[in-house]
Formats: C-alpha cells, sequence, structure tokens
C-alpha cells in the first residue's frame, strides 16, 4: 500500500494537499496565539511569537510531512517507523526549515519521550489532526488511521476527529460536496454533534483554540464559508488563537476541494524550506 492506491492522479492530489497545508501553517504562525480581532492576516509576514521569518512553517507541516516520508519509505503504515521520524523532527530538526523544532505541542513531545501517545481527557490537542490528511490518499482502514493518530493522540475524541477529516478528504477528492461529506461521517459520539450544520454557525460561536474539535470545526467552517483557497485560509488565520493549526488543516481541505493551481503563487514562492517538501513528495 502506498500513496497510489487510493486516488487517481495521486502524485498531484499529494501535492496539492501538502503543499495546501504548509502554506496555510505559514500564513498562520506569525499570530498564533493571537486575540481575534486584534490583526489581520493578507499574506505572508514574519515575526510573531516565535520571531520565525515570513514563510516558515511549524511543527504541523513537519510532523505532516514525516508522515509522507515514513509512508512512501514503508509502503505502507509503520508507526513505529513514524515514531523515529517524529523523534527525529523533534531532537534533531528533521523536516524544519532551519533545523530546529519549534511549537511542540504538550502532548506530542510528552507521547515522543515515553514511546506512546497520550489518552487522557485533557490530551486532546489538536497534534494528531495537523498530520492526518495524507492518509486519505491510501486505502488504511479507521484502525489504521486511529492507530497513526495514537502515535501521539490516543484518546478516542482525537483519534474518531482524524478518522473523521480522512473520511471528508476522501468524499471530497471523490467530487462530493462538502457540506453532505461532513454530514455523512459524523461521528456517533455526541461531542462531534456540533459539526452537524457547522457551516451555519455564525464566527462568534467558532472556536481556535488548540483543542481538536475546536480546530476541526474551524476548519470545516472556514471551508464551507468561502469559495477559494486563498479566502480559506486567510479566515481561519483571522480566527486568532491556534492560527497556523486551524489554517494548516483549513488549507489541506481547502486544497483539496480546488486544487494544486488554486493556491496563490506568491505564498508559495514565500514558502521556506520547499526542498524538504520536495524530498518528501518524490
Amino acid at each position: 500500500m502506498t500513496f497510489g492506491t487510493y486516488h487517481g492522479h495521486i502524485s498531484k492530489t499529494l501535492r496539492a494537499i501538502v503543499y495546501g497545508a504548509a502554506v496555510g501553517d505559514a500564513l498562520g504562525v506569525p499570530y498564533e496565539c493571537m486575540e481575534r480581532g486584534t490583526f489581520e492576516c493578507a499574506g505572508m509576514v514574519g515575526g510573531g511569537a516565535h520571531g520565525m521569518p515570513a514563510g516558515t512553517f511549524s511543527d504541523d507541516t513537519s510532523l505532516l510531512l514525516a508522515t509522507c516520508d515514513s509512508i512512501g519509505a514503508c509502503g505502507g503504515i509503520d508507526v513505529d517507523d513514524m515514531r523515529s521520524r517524529f523523534r527525529a523532527w523533534l531532537y534533531e530538526g528533521a523536516y524544519t526549515a532551519d533545523g530546529r523544532a519549534f511549537g511542540v505541542g504538550n502532548a506530542t513531545a510528552a507521547a515522543l519521550r515515553q514511546g506512546f501517545g497520550c489518552d487522557g481527557e485533557r490530551s486532546n490537542g489538536n497534534g494528531s489532526l495537523m498530520r492526518i490528511a495524507p492518509l486519505a490518499l491510501t486505502d488504511v482502514t479507521d484502525d489504521e488511521v486511529r492507530a497513526v493518530s495514537a502515535i501521539t493522540h490516543a484518546h478516542p475524541v482525537s483519534t474518531e476527529s482524524c478518522v473523521f477529516f480522512v473520511r471528508v478528504l476522501r468524499d471530497v477528492l471523490e467530487g462530493r460536496g462538502l457540506e453532505g461529506a461532513v454530514g455523512r461521517n459524523i461521528p456517533a459520539d455526541e461531542r462531534f454533534a456540533f459539526l452537524e450544520g457547522i457551516q451555519e454557525l455564525p464566527r462568534d460561536e467558532i472556536r481556535s483554540t488548540g483543542y481538536v474539535l475546536d480546530t476541526l470545526g474551524a476548519a470545516l467552517w472556514c471551508a464551507c464559508n468561502t469559495g477559494s483557497y486563498g479566502e480559506c485560509v486567510t479566515k481561519a488565520v483571522n480566527l486568532g488563537g491556534d492560527s497556523d493549526t486551524a489554517a494548516c488543516v483549513a488549507g489541506a481541505l481547502a486544497a483539496a476541494l480546488y486544487g494544486y493551481d488554486s493556491i496563490p503563487r506568491l505564498w508559495l514562492d514565500q514558502l521556506r524550506g520547499k526542498e524538504i517538501v520536495e524530498r518528501c513528495l518524490t
């Protein structure tokens, strides 16, 4: 099983999703932790809490790239190999533009230190959702998606968020409408019930924190209420809070909807670390 087994024209589609996520992530990095309404993102800038140059992607994209690299190298899902690559990112700066990891989530760091995912109720950050999109382009089972999430985030809220997002991406890539894809795939767990009609909620009811369900809802809301890649990711960044991860997840979804060519060329040109991205796509 490789990236070739699920969807036609796989290389182009994978490229779109990976770059869609990376560009959204980089747009959001300078605004991470900023309060909604105190800024307006319109393009790539530097600075912010991490003080990074414009176009720098965060841990979100690094771990997504490590996921791609592992699947390509192993020809399928090997959670031990993925964990090893995640550790190389954390401890050696692999898959980063500057040779060092930044923006590391607490649950992710703890899981990689201890060798198994965190499964407490309070360990439901968005650290597995942000890297799960490439699995939509394989024929992995729901249980394999759960296992990949559980490398770092093993609680059912996190694992089922990942299963849901992979299913939605697959439906979108098959040409089914986004709103229908959301409705068809909502887990039975009542904690996911808010996703029914998510597109109709007012902006003030959309939360953009590090909690996985907030990130999932924010990304879906942005994609449902915009008509282009650029609109979607800037809308996600401008929600504030965990702006880079919201835009990373929204960016993967928007790129699945609109394709690689929908990503503004200027933003692609400004993205740092493209040689790392390309290495993980070949």
